[in-house]
């Protein structure tokens, strides 16, 4: 038998139980759809993750207190004097800026409008390290950070939260801790999520943070340091630096491992690349249960096909069809199924993915999915797979029919 001739015939007889095909393709277009949107939204969720990653720059490093490495754990191993160390250009000739972080969540007021949101303490070169833009403003200076001022730089969907608008506030007055605070600029709107936004946050000068938010007690104690390297060829000459200055002004011997955490973005590009891609792989193969429950579909209506056509098989049989023929003809049916469904999947898919696209951008999370080549050939070809193992055993049952049996089969 040709494969054209078992092509028409396949389509014939499925064309016959219109209803039944369906059925059986649609577990096929559920599972390759489920697939489909899935790495989408995995490529979208990596792609959105690593761009407000690189959007701080590939010359930042960040320095942590402790080291889980060697299970050392110091509360106040950081503090205000390492970031003025570390800011000897003589010592350091590779670290461009250094900017000491104070974190910590706290309750801010405008009015009748409360909330309780991020407050950041921070260094007046922060916005410089970090990259933030301010859509209306200027970022606290060096003066307000000796002077302890009570001064304030909004995230937009903070703003708006408060005060219904992003928009004309500079000069207004939020209350933090029930501290007044003076508004002198609004941050341009960098995307987020429910559970962390920088849109979010608010930023005072560190002075002000360990003043009138959150009191320590070693005064000078910060979460964190933020390193800007001279450029991205400087990392490891910056972060030999700073290990070299940090252990001195920690007087650790030699024997002593480092009390301080310190990485950069291309250790943290590849922790979010790794997490990112383990749970796009985790989630798609729970998708891709949905495709082998259609796989079985398609053997179930198979097997059923085969009984229902049993006295055909014992004629074609009796008339010299081959046990080749009987079995192409049935895997065509099974393979026609199985690509139809994966052709509609990948549609499917699509708009899945579109559509929890817009309810990100509709949440605020800037998530834009992304179907690439290599997944849409992926779900294509696992469907057609699907469709040649399940039917293999169906077609062959019907090939290893006797036609003598077959014919007197009622």
């Amino acid at each position: 038998m040709k494969i054209w001739q078992a092509l028409k015939e396949a389509i014939a007889s499925l064309s016959a139980n219109r209803t039944r095909s369906f059925l059986t393709v649609l577990g096929i277009v559920i599972g390759v759809g489920a697939v489909i949107g899935v790495l989408s939204l995995g490529q979208g969720a990596e792609a959105s993750i690593i761009g407000q990653i690189e959007s701080i720059g590939t010359n930042v490093i960040y320095v942590f207190r402790g080291n889980t490495l060697e299970d050392v754990t110091n509360p106040n191993s950081l503090t205000t004097a390492d970031a003025d160390a570390l800011a000897n250009r003589t010592r350091a000739p590779h670290i461009l800026n250094i900017s000491p972080v104070l974190s910590g969540q706290s309750s801010v007021r405008f009015g009748d409008e409360s909330t309780q949101t991020s407050i950041m303490g921070v260094a007046e070169n922060y916005a410089e390290v970090t990259g933030i833009e301010l859509s209306e403003g200027s970022f606290f200076t060096e003066s307000n950070v000796t002077n302890r001022s009570s001064v304030v730089v909004l995230g937009p969907k903070l703003a708006e939260r408060l005060t219904g608008r992003q928009t004309e506030l500079v000069g207004t007055t939020v209350h933090i801790n029930n501290y007044p605070f003076r508004v002198v600029g609004v941050t341009k709107a960098k995307g987020g999520n429910q559970f962390s936004s920088p849109d979010m946050d608010a930023y005072i000068p560190i002075t002000a943070m360990q003043l009138r938010v959150k009191r320590q007690t070693i005064p000078n104690a910060v979460d964190f340091l933020l390193i800007q390297a001279q450029d991205s060829q400087s990392i490891d000459d910056a972060m030999q630096e700073a290990k070299s200055i940090l252990r001195t002004s920690h007087r650790l011997s030699s024997r002593q491992p480092d009390d301080f955490t310190m990485t950069n973005q291309q250790d943290v590009l590849s922790i979010a690349n790794s997490i990112t891609s383990i749970l796009t792989i985790f989630l798609a193969g729970i998708a891709g249960i949905s495709l082998l429950v259609g796989g079985i579909g398609i053997m179930n209506i198979m097997l059923v096909s085969v009984t229902e056509r049993t006295r055909e098989i014992g004629l074609r049989k009796a008339l010299g069809a081959r046990k080749f023929d009987i079995q192409l003809q049935f895997l065509t049916e099974s393979t026609l199924l199985s690509v139809f469904g994966g052709l509609i999947g990948v549609g499917f898919g699509w708009l899945l993915g579109e559509i929890v696209g817009a309810i990100a951008a509709n949440s605020g999370t800037p998530l834009v999915p992304q179907i690439s080549l290599n997944s849409v050939l992926l779900a294509t070809l696992f469907s057609l797979a699907v469709g040649i193992f399940f039917g293999w055993y169906p077609a062959l049952r019907a090939a290893n029919l006797e036609p003598v049996e077959a014919l007197r089969y009622e």
